[in-house]
């Protein structure tokens, strides 16, 4: 590749400034491990680490110096200089690869090279060489710090059998820890009395006593005690533990021990944890095309997974025949972090299943670390595939009857009037048999809206509307009336169940329901005289539709139009609220001081019981130095059942107080324990603040402006 003079002054400098940063942030810090290996190694460990850090970091520089320089050199051109045009990629692309007008612009590119004096050298990171070199100052501190003092040799212990007995004390201790074998922990040991282990781990106390006792034990917080054997001059026990525990050594011998409480916390065994990578919807729509149905899961454990296998129920059949099939895939993980972190692939085959329409296929992947006696399962989320399956041959046909038959139940006086208008503007390129068909479908649709609002007054059938109307709209039986309200305002269900297909019942099943006898006497004289004018229109708008006279209808059709409009604006009906009624009171009774009747309901009351009384009461002891309820306390907390973190805080701290009534410290200690277990307390209206010096003058001065005021 071809490049100018400045594109190589340019590449030659960020190389070099590049591998200057990376030895600037690298050689302080191995001047600090250097002189730590002279400290606490030998000089031979301090060559070694000197020679192996420079030499990484050499490479490292020349490696940093080299990668993507320069495509960094292109976006930092395109950044500083804008008459390279955002194309300063070019430069360093093979000339015989660019197309005629890449190369001229390339050319253009290096015509204007020459006029460019930039610096494109990257600046120094000095947030990263400050703590590069504070990381070199604390290492170095390290090393040059002086060696401490060696411990004083422990004192002969004085015989017990003297005159003067010392005090029992505990001269060495070790405790060892051995981890369950499926964890793959090696085993470990300390002088430390306070230990983290794993849940089940086996512990192994090897405790030295001055003057040797005549038998030890330890008393553990939940009520257990574990003896120790003596062996020689040392006392040994172990116990595994699944649970955090407290615990004190305990002696019998003729001066006491003082010991305070050693902790034991343990680490449980958390179950494995699943992660669904394919698919990434947990529901799958199937095609019919697909041949298999790709699944990828990612389990991870503390310690490492063992067993998996992908569950698959197969469902069939639709409604109450469904039948299920189960099986269960043993899967191979593909490991990425051993055994801890494992990824599982499996292609489910669709055409072994016999899958068909309406059927579903539930995927669920099912995990077991190796945890033993007992492991730990996990079921990860649903993953189901479904074929839907086709409507139903006779649902099809009830979408066509309902598209036909029931839009004309709901059809309005409004929408008939539009219809006719219509039918009226295309008449004349209507044949005589197309008019007539129309207009009886509008003939049609006024019947039916007629005998809706015919249920208004009562009219149930078509033969009980045309008698009311040819009688003069005689006044219809009470024992059938209803309430008079407006066809688009009222949409209530009907309560009656009707015969599929049948124009009345479809009607009685989806119209309006007002046949209520005992809302007939709510409709007032005008409002029923307005129902049946509407009535009579409609009647009379139908006669002229049915014989395909369409332009004689339109006039009826308005005036029912206009007198259901009326029924609508009638006058509301009121009704009488109806509330509590509370009996008179009897006023002979009235400050006579006579109770009878009257009953004393405070012996009803029961207390609250809060189970964080004590610890509210504990914590005000600690403050005021009144005497604690420390039994009550203890109860509260749990006692042996206490197995959280801060319960075990607040009982090795209130132990220590217990026994150290004087150690304002360990009060104080025990006191922030106590705190994060204590209930919030209720919101409360905060006092007003003091006035200050001006509010003060303002609150001093509106007694003597309201004097003033005339």
């Amino acid at each position: 590749m071809n490049q100018t003079t400045p594109l190589r002054r340019w590449q030659r400098a960020v190389s070099q400034r590049r591998a200057a940063i990376v030895l600037a942030l690298a050689l302080p810090p191995l001047l600090g491990l250097v002189g730590l290996a002279w400290r606490f190694g030998a000089g031979t460990l301090a060559v070694v680490v000197a020679t192996a850090g420079i030499a990484g970091s050499a490479l490292v520089a020349w490696h940093w110096s080299r990668r993507g320089v320069e495509s960094w050199l292109g976006r930092r051109l395109d950044a500083l200089a804008p008459s390279l045009e955002d194309s300063a990629a070019l430069l360093w692309r093979d000339a015989a690869a660019l197309t005629p007008l890449q190369r001229l612009q390339r050319e253009r590119l290096q015509a204007r090279l020459g006029g460019l004096d930039l610096d494109l050298r990257p600046a120094w990171p000095r947030r990263a060489l400050a703590a590069s070199a504070l990381l070199a100052l604390v290492l170095l501190a390290v090393a040059l710090r002086p060696p401490p003092l060696p411990l004083p040799s422990p004192t002969p212990a004085v015989d017990a059998r003297g005159p003067a007995a010392s005090a029992t004390r505990l001269v060495a201790a070790q405790l060892a820890v051995t981890p369950p074998a499926y964890t793959g922990l090696p085993a470990r040991s300390g002088q430390a009395l306070d230990a983290r282990v794993p849940q089940d781990a086996r512990l192994d106390w090897r405790l030295r006593f001055a003057p040797q006792p005549s038998a030890v034990w330890l008393a553990f917080h939940d009520g257990s005690r574990l003896d120790l054997q003596r062996h020689g001059d040392d006392w040994r026990g172990g116990r595994t533990l699944a649970a955090s525990s407290l615990y004190r050594i305990g002696v019998e011998a003729a001066a006491p021990l003082t010991d305070p409480l050693h902790r034991i916390d343990v680490s449980a065994d958390l179950a494995p944890t699943i992660r669904i990578l394919e698919p990434q919807q947990s529901l799958t729509t199937y095609d019919g095309r697909q041949a298999r149905w790709p699944l990828l899961f990612e389990a991870a454990d503390d310690y490492g997974l063992a067993s998996a296998e992908l569950s698959l129920t197969h469902a069939q059949g639709t409604g109450e025949s469904i039948r299920f099939s189960e099986q269960s895939v043993p899967l191979q993980g593909e490991a990425l972090d051993g055994a801890r972190r494992q990824r599982y692939r499996h292609e489910v085959d669709l055409a072994a299943l016999k899958l068909a329409a309406g059927d579903e296929v539930i995927a669920r992947l099912i995990v077991g670390d190796n945890r033993t006696p007992t492991p730990n399962i996990t079921r990860s989320p649903a993953l189901i595939l479904r074929w839907s399956a086709p409507p139903a041959a006779d649902a099809a046909g009830v979408d066509g009857i309902s598209q036909q038959v029931l839009p004309a139940y709901f059809r309005s006086q409004r929408q008939i009037i539009i219809d006719t208008e219509t039918l009226l503007a295309e008449q004349d390129r209507l044949d005589p048999a197309r008019l007539l068909a129309r207009s009886d479908a509008i003939g049609v649709d006024q019947k039916i809206l007629r005998l809706r609002y015919g249920q208004f007054l009562g009219e149930e059938a078509e033969g009980a509307a045309a008698a009311a109307v040819e009688a003069g709209h005689a006044e219809a039986d009470s024992q059938l009336g209803a309430l008079a309200q407006a066809h688009e305002a009222s949409e209530r269900a009907a309560t009656s169940e009707g015969r599929f297909g049948v124009a009345g019942d479809v009607l009685a099943q989806y119209g309006h329901v007002h046949d209520i006898a005992e809302a007939a006497t709510l409709l007032d004289a005008g409002t029923r005289a307005t129902l049946k004018a509407a009535l009579d229109a409609m009647w009379q708008a139908e006669l002229h539709l049915r014989q395909g006279a369409p332009a004689a209808a339109l006039p009826h059709e308005q005036r029912a139009l206009e007198f259901i409009k009326q029924a609508q604006q009638a006058t509301r009906i009121y009704l009488a609220r109806v509330g509590l009624e509370l009996p008179p009171p009897d006023e002979t009774r009235r400050l006579s001081g006579e109770r009878k009747g009257v009953t004393d309901v405070t012996g009803s009351l029961a207390a609250a019981s809060d189970a964080t009384a004590p610890l509210v009461q504990l914590w005000q002891a600690l403050a005021l130095g009144t005497p604690p309820d420390w039994d009550g306390a203890l109860h509260a907390l749990g006692g042996a059942a206490a197995t959280d973190a801060r319960s075990l805080d607040v009982l090795a701290a209130l132990d220590r107080a217990q026994h150290e009534p004087d150690c304002a410290e360990c009060r104080q200690r025990l006191r922030a324990a106590l705190w994060p277990l204590l209930p919030t307390p209720a919101a409360q209206v905060l006092p007003r603040e003091a006035a200050d010096a001006a509010g003060a003058t303002y609150l001093d001065a509106l007694p003597a402006a309201a004097g003033a005021r005339p």
